[in-house]
Order: C-alpha cells, then structure tokens, then sequence
C-alpha cells in the first residue's frame, strides 16, 4: 500500500505567474489572491442557511464550453512557497500509454507515483482490447498496431519483446481503394501488437515497478491545493494528497478538472487542443470476408468511402494459424463521418447505432468490391463512439510543466498522435519533473515549459501516426484486385 505525504505548516499562495514571454492574456485576466493557510477551511454551522435555487452554485458538470472557456481563463493562479519535499509522490491521473510511461520512468528514477485511471476492465485508454466470451470473439477496438521511429522508444519495445509482450505483426498490411484495388506496404518498417491485443500489454507495463500504485477504476474530479500539496478527490472522496501532479489524459473531461484548479497556463494549453471522432464497429463473421486471392491482407487503410478509414482482421493479427473459429473484424470511420453522426457517446441513440452500423457495413461492400447488401451478415456487431479519438492540432512539445503550480501535462497529442508519441511524452515529463526535484525547487522559472507554445495543424491518418509508415506510402508499388 502505497505510504501518502502529508505536509506539515506549509503555505502556498495565489498570484499570477508571470510569463516567460508575453502572454495572449490580458493583465485582467488573471486575479490576484494571496493565501497563507495552514488550517482546515471552515465549515459552515449546522444552522448555517442553506442557498436558495437561485444563489446556489451551479455544477461545471453540463456546462457549455464558452462557460467553461471563461472559467478557465479567469481563474487564480497556483504558487506553491512550500519546499519541495525529500521523498516526493506523484499523482497521475490517466492510464493511458503516457501516464504508464511517466510512472514507469519514475520507478526507475526512485520517484514513488500514484497512478489513476477511469478503466473498468483494464488500464491503456485506447490501447483497448474487448474479449466477448464464450466463443471467445477478441477486438483491438482503439490502438491497431504501432511502429518505432526513435531509439528511446525503442529500448522500451526491445523490452517487451524480451517479455513476450509484443511481436512484429507480419501480416500483409496496405492501402484499399474502392472496388477492391490494394495496395501492400513493404514490411519495413516493422509493425508491432499486443501478444494478447494491446490492453494486456497496457496492464503488464507496470507488473515490475516497485513504486508504482494504480487505483482504477477511479475518476478523479477535483484538485484542490492545500497547505503545499496537491489533494485529489473522486465525487467528494479524498484519494490523497500529492506533491506534483501530471494530466495524462485529455478531452472535456480533463478540461472541466483543469478549469478551477488554479492551474490557468496548463488549462489553456489543453483548451488549446482539438479531437477528432472515429466510430469503432466491431463485427464477427461466420466465414471469412470475400477477399480472397493471393493477397489476402490483415490490415488496411481505406480510401474513397466516406464511412470507413481502416479495416483489419483481428482474429488474423493475433491469433493467426491458432484461428478458426469466427472471423473478428475492427473497422474505423473517417473522422468526417465521426463529426457527421457524433452524439454523447455515454448514451449512444439506438437509431443512430444502427444507422452507423448499417453505415459502415455498406462502406465495406464499396471498399471490397461486393455488391450492395451482399455481405454475410455478422453473427456479433458493437458500435462504439471515440468522441476524443485522435489530436488534430499539437504545440510539438513533449510535455508541459508549470513549476509553481507543481504540475504538468503529458500525452501523444503534445508531439503527434502515436503510441510512440505518448511514450516519449511520459518519459520526457518524468525525466524534466525529475530534473526540478533534484533543483529542490529553487529558480522554479528555469523548468516552466510548454505553457506558451503555440499549436499548429497535425497530418496523419484517420486512426493515427505510424512514424515510419508515412515514408512508405509515398513510393509506388503494385497494386492488386482483389477476388471476391
């Protein structure tokens, strides 16, 4: 069980933090509040009036983003006078592969860390991976596959491989046009997958860290400072109180826990961010797709059809020649279909899941070359909605740090969209938060990074980076017609 710090009559205090450079913000935007506190806010009396309808505070919680925008931007700005403390705990909220990376990199450095995350069935984010028992049917619903580009990156693969982790995913991959035209990609670069699909590689990152506690599944929902630490709390329940704290995670859900945290640089930059929807349909068949021949692919990137960006095989990619039993497949909308057909992918309509899936299927056909309603009919169908699948736009930083708030931000969306991307994020963070540490905190200005940095638009596919890949689809390669 992990030992959390408490502080003793420590302060922090509220001020605006003044910019390395010139701020877009106006002087007014910014308040300015000095707080000595080393006591527990008071609490109202028992007879204390309660507030009516019309005075009572409203929840951030269903607010509008012009409300939340503003909040964000109005807010006070966290100081931390505190020494940093000897034997520091860090509070990660997100599970995904950037906050697994930042832990891991911790451990390693002898920094204990606090990991949370919203999974129910595991840890990854989008490394996710859904198992239907009993037959059973398994899909890699998020993350497809992922590809290595740079040595850091790699020593950590090399790792898993050494494992069992990963493998390379030998398995035909290339582009499809409409009526069934393909393209293969050479084999290089390498492309890698989960042993077991990629959540269980997400769970066993961390089976040997020694300083790693994760809490799962948890939704963090507040960060309050208080007499130098940072306290966290689910729905009104403590969750511990932590000397620095790390976002690795992102979307509206992120931007309303950042919106009153003191914390206004980082909760612009993340403001700053826009997402992509992909619908994910996930569909098992009886007999194999009607794409037979001599190229018959595992894995392709889809173009022309409005409705669908990537289809693969995941009975082909992870089990191989162990299968035969139904044919699983994963197929990805384009992100313009995503924006077409979005609604809150909390309560998906089941019109508008039927319409997807009937969509999609269709979109198939096109991309295959089969005649229209042709297709076998699946056995099992899901539709599932990323409604913050993919960053469009990225600062180009490997992570953001605001040393007088203690806090800071990691994630693939600050250098690209890539399970690469999210790897180097998390340990770039950990190794500067690291760096600040051994400072003791002194010349805090020295470690602010990433809270000016401007974004710009990001290239890539629909479901994400390849660093690599991209290289490849630029030469010319023979194209087949498939044999349906």
């Amino acid at each position: 069980m992990t030992t959390l710090i408490s502080s003793s009559s420590s302060s922090f205090i509220l001020q605006p933090l003044k910019p390395s450079k010139p701020s877009i913000l106006s002087n007014s935007d910014f308040l300015t509040l000095t707080i000595m506190s080393t006591s527990q806010p008071k609490r109202p009396t028992k007879n204390a009036q309660k507030p009516t309808s019309s005075s009572r505070k409203r929840s951030s919680y269903g607010t509008s983003r012009r409300s939340i925008l503003k909040k964000t931007f109005s807010q006070e700005q966290v100081t931390f006078s505190a020494p940093v403390s000897g034997d520091p705990h860090v509070g990660i909220i997100g599970g995904g592969m950037a906050g697994l990376a930042c832990a891991l990199s911790l451990d390693q450095k002898g920094v204990k860390s606090t990991v949370f995350d919203t999974g129910i069935h595991g840890l990854g984010g989008r490394m996710g991976t859904r198992i239907i028992d009993p037959q059973p049917l398994i899909f890699d619903h998020a993350a497809q596959f992922f590809t290595v580009s740079d040595s850091r990156f790699g020593q950590l693969v090399d790792g898993w491989l050494e494992r069992g982790l990963v493998r390379r995913w030998e398995g035909m991959i290339g582009e499809l046009e409409v009526g069934g035209r393909f393209v293969p990609f050479p084999s290089s670069p390498p492309r890698y997958v989960g042993i077991n699909g990629m959540r269980p590689l997400a769970d066993s990152l961390l089976t040997q860290t020694s300083l790693v506690n994760v809490v799962r599944p948890c939704w963090i929902s507040k960060l309050e400072p208080f007499n130098g630490m940072w306290h966290l709390s689910e729905n009104g329940k403590p969750r511990g109180q932590f000397d620095i704290i790390i976002i690795a995670h992102n979307g509206k859900c992120a931007n309303r826990l950042l919106g009153s945290s003191g914390l206004p640089l980082i909760a612009r930059q993340m403001k700053r961010l826009e997402l992509s929807s992909i619908w994910a349909l996930l569909a098992a068949f009886e007999d194999p797709l009607p794409i037979g021949g001599e190229f018959t692919f595992e894995g392709a990137f889809v173009k022309g059809v409005d409705s669908l960006s990537w289809m693969a095989n995941n009975s082909m990619k992870l089990l191989g020649s162990q299968s035969n039993g139904p044919q699983c497949w994963t197929f990805f909308s384009t992100a313009a279909y995503g924006k077409q057909n979005k609604v809150p992918q909390e309560n998906i309509p089941t019109a508008t899941a039927e319409k997807v899936k009937t969509g999609m299927l269709h979109g198939v056909e096109t991309a295959v070359g089969l005649p229209k309603s042709s297709l076998q009919k699946p056995l099992y169908t899901r539709v599932q909605l990323w409604g913050a699948a993919l960053p469009t736009n990225t600062p180009s930083i490997p992570c953001i740090f605001d040393p007088h708030g203690r806090a800071g931000i990691c994630g693939d969306w600050l250098l690209g969209s890539s399970l690469e991307c999210a790897a180097l994020s998390g340990m770039a963070l950990a190794n500067h938060m690291v760096d600040y540490l051994q400072s003791g905190g002194v010349c805090p200005e020295e470690f602010a990074v990433g809270l000016h940095n401007e974004f710009r638009p990001l290239e890539g596919h629909d479901i994400g980076q390849f660093p690599g890949l991209e290289s490849t689809e630029k030469e010319e390669f023979q194209s087949y017609q498939l044999t349906p």
